[in-house]
């Protein structure tokens, strides 16, 4: 048993934290094999935060075991943060001191950190690490936060909202380094509420709600399942297809005011745009509804909130 948990990077047996009232996290059983990138998907207040608060050892299990690479979250809590790199939800605050310092510093309780690692990071964000952090944007505060995860190259990366505050260009940036961290060896536990997020870089998705795990998917099946809201306009002296559009594969909710049509996709827009594609259409936008909207039209009513927002 010892030798199948040391095989796998993050295994967790019937995880449970009650915080009462149907609050809290719940017989998470899950399993996260090296050298892959996991996101961990739920709405704001579902648990997440929570499940990595565990896997951490910052607190402890009302029932149920959690293991990193075989060691035990709570019983071997020291070792386990030597090898992350943690990212946590809230950015910790370090007052006067500047970005250099706050690496030293950090840098020194893990034994040194390579000085040109830390350059290459911080000049890949764009961050000035001679700045003090209290003078640091938002932005610049999540990007000294990411500096410091992934600084000492560990074998795992747990990042709590990693892309909150950053701008799209620092996104990108930030999944290229998830990618190569990756293909260094390192695996990736990812948690975020944006769907969109999770598509950019994850092998696999465990999908959260109201504290229990609902569903773990590949990227393929989550992409199969998600939906959009489009909005078509046609031509004013068009005709609008609408027969075809009622029966086209994934076109649901559908509504036509005169030239113009709403619906929900629901997985490929193959359908859509086969009704459409005789058609002289002026303007098409599609917008991905927030994680709530898509919990909402594929599970129905939530529960009550795991946590508070």
């Amino acid at each position: 048993m010892l030798v199948e948990m040391a095989l796998v990077a993050i295994r967790t047996s019937k995880l449970t934290k009650d915080y009462g009232a149907a609050r809290g996290l719940f017989e998470l059983d899950l399993q996260v094999s090296p050298q892959e990138v996991f996101g961990y998907l739920g709405p704001n207040g579902s648990g997440k935060t929570t499940t990595i608060r565990l896997l951490m050892g910052m607190i402890r299990p009302t029932t149920g075991s959690a293991h990193v690479f075989g060691l035990d979250c709570v019983r071997d809590s020291v070792e386990v943060k030597r090898k992350v790199g943690y990212l946590p939800g809230d950015v910790p605050q370090f007052g006067s001191l500047r970005g250099s310092e706050i690496v030293a510093y950090l840098g020194g309780m893990r034994g040194g950190v390579d000085r040109r690692h830390v350059r290459a990071i911080a000049e890949r964000l764009d961050l000035d690490l001679n700045r003090r952090f209290r003078e640091y944007s938002s932005g610049n505060k999540q990007k000294l936060a990411i500096l410091l995860a992934f600084m000492h190259r560990p074998e795992l990366l747990v990042l709590d909202e990693p892309t909150s505050g950053l701008d799209p260009l620092n996104q990108q940036e930030f999944y290229a380094m998830l990618r190569e961290a990756r293909d260094d060896g390192a695996t990736v536990f990812l948690s975020s509420h944006i769907l969109s997020e999770v598509e950019h870089v994850c092998d696999r998705v465990g999908i959260l709600r109201s504290g229990r795990l609902v569903r773990v998917a590949q990227l393929d099946e989550l992409r199969r399942i998600r939906v959009h809201r489009v909005e078509v306009e046609f031509a004013p002296d068009a005709e609008v297809p609408e027969a075809r559009l009622r029966s086209a594969p994934g076109v649901e909710s559908l509504q036509v005011e005169g030239s113009r049509v709403t619906c929900t996709i629901r997985g490929s827009f193959d359908g859509l745009l086969d009704a459409i594609s005789d058609s002289e259409v002026t303007d098409l936008v599609s917008t991905e509804p927030s994680l709530e909207e898509f919990f909402l039209s594929f599970f129905g009513e939530p529960r009550p909130k795991a946590l508070p927002a």
